[in-house]
């Protein structure tokens, strides 16, 4: 063989062996598909819903935690007892137990106790109408922000792509706990405790299912199931009604009145039992217009509840038919005004609160015409509808 083919054979393998050097091993591929997790919730055809019954082995699971790492039921081989809480962000029940999950796993960290949640729900299948009592969703994002705001001590795994894994083990309820013993056994299926008002329950019954399988113990038939209440789950095949309210919704009725400065100071005064949230935007106002579709969702959220939004153009009267066309278009089947008047800064005067005259302002009034929150400028979605939930008014909670 020539002296240029062995050289040419030998950059070959040195460009070979290169490649196969650098190649990610599979143990790294999979870390960086886990810290690059992307949901992509999906229809599913309806499926039958069995339900895990007492003494039967945990199915298996590996799903995203918050942080986009997966997280498998091999994770936790070295507990003795495993607890498993099928809940979601939305619920009212699931934000009532919340607390006391959150203290529970505190309690028992120097025991040899897992626990863990996983949301089961799918996003494609919730209305904003179903979110009246929180402020937010169940999608991926939503859950990141939850686990940070409520500090929660525990992974928090997505099963809302196509419930994948959460249809094995058959939760009915958002809050639905499930205890398994060091053979992975399922020793309870169930409700936290029989008191879902916040300070009234302790977590009797999972506690007693821990410490009593922790012991070694075999529950009463009439102890090891109880009913768990709350929010049913939102299956991907449930999906068609979602589509029906959104299609109706597009078909309301969207008008825009006129109202001269004194109404509006009328308007202010909030002579009403519900909160009001008023948005004074433009058509000519580039963030009024993005942020806009926000307010739509959040009347939709709370409408049924002690609230009311309305917006208010500061456009042109002149150009009525444009604010009509645009509040049309984004289905702002709510009260619309357009101020009756070109002097602007008679409407600055009258709404008053540190306004500048900038656009967007937006106010949260209560009953009165007390403020009790405002943005100057563009809304964060997120702050808004925790302010509006969180007011004593609203509330989390039945």
């Amino acid at each position: 063989m020539e002296k240029t083919q062995l050289l040419s054979l030998g950059l070959c393998w040195t460009i070979l062996f290169s490649v196969s050097c650098n190649k990610p091993s599979p143990e790294k591929s999979a870390k960086e598909m886990a810290s690059i997790f992307v949901p992509n919730p999906q229809e599913v055809a309806e499926k039958q819903v069995p339900k895990l019954k007492i003494g039967e082995k945990a199915p298996f699971f590996n799903l995203p935690n918050v942080d986009g790492k997966l997280i498998s039921i091999d994770d936790f081989r070295e507990a003795e007892v495993l607890v498993i809480n099928f809940t979601c962000n939305h619920c009212p029940t699931a934000q009532a137990y919340e607390d006391r999950y959150i203290q529970l796993v505190d309690e028992y960290s120097d025991k040899s106790v897992g626990f863990l949640a996983i949301s089961p729900n799918s996003p494609i299948g919730i209305l904003p109408e179903e979110l009246g009592y929180t402020d937010l969703s169940d999608d991926f994002k939503s859950m990141q922000i939850r686990h940070e705001d409520q500090k929660y001590n525990f992974p928090y795994l997505y099963d809302g792509d196509d419930h994948a894994y959460s249809l094995a083990y058959g939760p009915t309820t958002t809050p639905h706990v499930f205890v398994f013993d060091k053979e992975r056994k399922l020793a309870y299926s169930g409700r936290i405790d029989a008191s879902e008002k916040p300070g009234t329950g302790k977590a009797e019954d999972l506690r007693n299912a821990i410490d009593r399988t922790l012991a070694g113990e075999v529950l009463e038939p009439e102890k090891a199931i109880t009913p768990a209440f709350g929010c049913s789950i939102k299956w991907a095949w449930k999906n068609e009604y979602a589509k029906k309210v959104n299609a109706e919704w597009k078909e309301k009725t969207v008008e825009v009145k006129k109202i001269s400065t004194a109404q509006l100071a009328e308007i202010l005064k909030n002579d009403t039992d519900e909160l009001l949230l008023i948005n004074f935007w433009a058509t000519w106002c580039g963030p009024c217009v993005i942020e806009y579709p926000e307010f739509i969702e959040i009347q939709r959220m709370y409408g049924e509840r002690d609230f009311q939004f309305i917006s208010l153009s500061l456009d042109s009267p002149v150009q009525e038919a444009k604010v009509l066309k645009f509040l049309k278009a984004k289905y702002s089947a709510i009260p619309n005004y357009l101020i009756d008047t070109e002097d602007k800064y008679a409407v600055i005067n009258v709404v008053n609160n540190d306004w500048d005259g900038s656009l967007p302002i937006t106010l949260l009034i209560e009953p009165g015409g007390r403020v009790a929150y405002k943005v100057l400028g563009e809304i964060n979605p997120h702050k808004l509808k925790r302010a509006i939930v969180d007011h004593p008014m609203i509330g989390r909670y039945y």
